[in-house]
């Protein structure tokens, strides 16, 4: 991943691959560290905020298919253990 602003970065246009013994790697916008975050090659956490809340939304519409099924107490819970 090569970093910088996004002006920059458009600016060296230039093919940025790089040769190690056969093998050709490719620079990417996005990676995924050790932790799980993803970052960009801008340096922002826009591509993690991204994928975070498109997780919530998804485990909240999964709940709101259980509130026929469970007490109000228990969607309680579930409620707080999604956002804990």
């Amino acid at each position: 991943m090569w970093f910088g602003s996004r002006a920059a970065l458009q600016k060296s246009s230039a093919d940025r691959s790089l040769a190690v013994d056969s093998v050709v790697i490719h620079p990417v916008d996005v990676v995924r560290d050790l932790g799980g975050v993803l970052v960009s090659s801008e340096l922002t956490m826009k591509p993690h905020i991204n994928k975070l809340v498109s997780t919530c939304f998804y485990h909240i519409r999964r709940l709101r298919q259980l509130k026929h099924h469970v007490n109000r107490d228990v969607m309680k819970q579930l409620v707080s253990a999604l956002i804990y």
